[in-house]
């Protein structure tokens, strides 16, 4: 039976624009911290070049107006370039209209950056939830053919519990539809844990996310989006105080094990990006070099209440 091939994605941005800091660090205060993410992204690249592995970069506008540079790189190498939004707000804090602009805006700027189209886009802090389900159809507006923002668990800033676990089509309110790739999560223990990386890959032992990965691939003969940040390889980046204890522990636990860990995970599971695998899927049409592979027949529009 042929390896199941998931999708990788690198989520562009810096140590200091993460949600969980944000109270420490307003934005306004961005440019006088100090910027690590094009060499951190640089490590990235050079890590996957060195495992044969191709992915999607979610790329923050913010990011790509400081380094324009760093995402056509990004672009030759041969990855996907997809959008992370502008600034890293929280979707269901920011007005439509603010939003729009915002999206419109990151859109426009990569892919004048990299010239070719933007497909896809993933929400910071997989800020899609049920009240924010109205994004969906500003993205499907602004002409995105997938998302990959929706985490189907409990969380206190992003999550609905009841969404698909595997790749398929949403029907946003407005009744169209939007390719969602969900945040990957398993049943472990009677528990539906994630186990899609993140600070999850760096707290969870390897051992409870390769099993759950596994199960994945094994059980569901689904693949499973794994995601990580250039700044989680960065085990000297500079320390910021925060005052709650949950948003330290979720930020710098295991930073020096990242690295390892991730060369490990590349070594035992197959990736290609996500456009590519939604692709073999019959999800997405291939405009771009594609898996060869036959694609089953695309899954049924699942609705989400709002």
């Amino acid at each position: 039976m042929p390896r199941v091939v998931n999708a990788f994605s690198i989520d562009v941005e810096d140590y200091f624009q993460v949600s969980a800091l944000a109270p420490a660090v307003p934005r306004d205060t961005w440019s006088q911290r100090e910027y690590r993410a094009e060499r951190n992204t640089d490590r990235v690249l050079q890590l996957l070049d060195e495992a044969g592995v191709k992915g999607t970069f979610f790329v923050l506008g913010w990011i790509a107006e400081r380094s324009p540079q760093l995402v056509r790189r990004i672009a030759a190498a041969g990855h996907e370039v997809a959008s992370h939004g502008l600034s890293h707000q929280l979707i269901y804090h920011q007005s439509r209209d603010e939003f729009r602009r915002e999206t419109a805006y990151s859109k426009n700027l990569l892919e004048d950056t990299i010239g070719a189209p933007v497909l896809g886009y993933r929400a910071a802090s997989f800020s899609i939830t049920q009240e924010s389900l109205w994004a969906l159809d500003v993205l499907i507006d602004l002409g995105f053919k997938y998302d990959s923002s929706i985490f189907p668990i409990r969380h206190d800033r992003y999550g609905i519990p009841d969404a698909p676990l595997v790749p398929g089509t949403l029907s946003a309110p407005s009744k169209r539809t939007l390719v969602e790739f969900p945040m990957s999560t398993a049943s472990i223990l009677g528990m539906k844990l994630p186990v899609s990386g993140g600070g999850y890959f760096r707290i969870f032992p390897y051992a409870v996310t390769r099993y759950g990965l596994r199960q994945i691939n094994g059980s569901r003969r689904a693949p499973f989006v794994f995601y990580m940040h250039p700044w989680e390889i960065d085990p000297g980046q500079p320390r910021i105080e925060v005052s709650s204890w949950l948003s330290r522990f979720r930020h710098y636990t295991n930073l020096d094990r990242c690295e390892e860990r991730l060369k490990r995970l590349l070594r035992e599971f197959a990736f290609a990006p996500v456009r590519d695998v939604l692709a073999s899927l019959g999800l997405l049409a291939p405009s771009v070099p594609q898996p060869a592979s036959a694609a089953p027949p695309a899954a049924a529009a699942a609705p989400l209440s709002a």
